[in-house]
């Protein structure tokens, strides 16, 4: 009997020894998997007159909210792994901030660059970039204005930004732009974005400068305003993406539409999303007047604002905001709906 406690208890030390191998290995794997991101980029020692320190400040998302008091969650709402933080100095001349933003996926790292579209389109390479497939947003991957570049390549996100800008300081930032996005890859934009019309009908026109990439509803909440609360159940796992549409009537007047499309994870996530969205967003609209909202058809509810409508089909949500009139809500669920259908026949090849 004492024996065979003893072969027991070996084969269960080796078992915990095999678990433990393999947390290391799963570690080192990640560990290895960011040096070698932060290989690629080899940040000059020098750039003119500006010297780097020896090493990063590391920024993960333990301590982010001390690095950047409120804006923290901004980055935490996408896949992010860790930030590095630059910071060169010269004499008798203001600083230059890098900052690294490693993101787990290239679409995270372009959801950062989607917030703002504000600056100028600049070229880092000495060839443009040529997408490798039709896309409704802005093509620029890197923009400058005021002192800051901002940038998007493959699964980073970069901000390089002088504190006072100059023509020096302005050379030193393209500089060490230039020198990031060197030998990177250049993966498409989100594949969400195909679903996205440019136009819808003759008179409506999608706002591409305005077009957001997200997946948090503290981000969504950033630039256009739902509720405090997480109303469409928008976590890690969705997908969304949100624009508005234009048109200018006869007289002038320019009317908008807000429009955000939603992917969850599978159809009971969606459908329990689009009831939690009712409930709490819709509470005095009685949603089995129209079939319920579990119905997969558009649903039309008039408010203060002009009117809100939803479409569900399969994982994905539709919806609209400050509709002028149901049928313009048709017409973009409709236009929608076959790009949604066209992009899952292309997944399904």
């Amino acid at each position: 009997m004492k024996g065979r406690k003893r072969v027991i208890i070996i084969r269960l030390l080796l078992k915990f020894a095999i678990f433990l191998l393999i947390i290391m290995m799963i570690l080192l794997f990640e560990e290895a998997s960011a040096q070698t991101d932060e290989i690629q980029i080899n940040l000059p020692k020098t750039v003119g007159k500006w010297t780097k320190p020896d090493s990063a400040q590391r920024i993960n998302s333990q301590n982010i909210f001390e690095y950047m008091d409120g804006a923290g969650e901004l980055y935490l709402g996408y896949f992010f792994n860790h930030l590095d933080v630059y910071e060169y100095t010269a004499e008798k001349a203001n600083s230059i901030l890098v900052e690294l933003y490693f993101m787990k996926t290239s679409d995270d790292a372009f959801g950062l660059l989607s917030l703002d579209w504000g600056g100028e389109p600049v070229s880092l390479t000495n060839s443009p970039i040529t997408e490798s497939m039709p896309t409704v947003a802005p093509s620029s991957r890197s923009l400058y204005g005021a002192g800051l570049l901002r940038i998007w390549s493959d699964n980073l996100y970069v901000r390089v930004m002088a504190f006072q800008e100059t023509p020096e300081s302005k050379e030193a930032v393209f500089s060490l732009g230039r020198t990031i996005v060197a030998n990177r890859k250049n993966p498409p934009q989100p594949k969400l974005l195909k679903i996205l019309s440019p136009t819808i009908g003759s008179e409506w026109m999608l706002r591409k400068d305005r077009i957001r990439y997200f997946r948090s509803h503290l981000v969504l909440n950033s630039f256009y305003y739902l509720s405090h609360q997480n109303i469409l159940n928008l976590d890690i796992s969705t997908e969304a993406v949100t624009a508005p549409y234009e048109t200018v009537t006869a007289i002038g007047d320019r009317k908008q539409v807000q429009f955000l499309l939603v992917k969850y994870t599978n159809p009971d996530h969606a459908q329990s999303a689009l009831d939690n969205f009712h409930d709490t967003y819709l509470p005095e609209q009685n949603k089995d007047t129209f079939g319920g909202a579990k119905a997969e058809s558009p649903h039309f509810y008039r408010i203060e604002d002009g009117w809100v409508g939803y479409n569900k089909t399969g994982k994905y949500i539709a919806l609209v905001f400050e509709c002028p009139d149901q049928e313009t809500g048709v017409m973009i669920f409709n236009k929608i709906e076959f790009n949604l259908t066209n992009l899952e026949d292309d997944h399904g090849k």
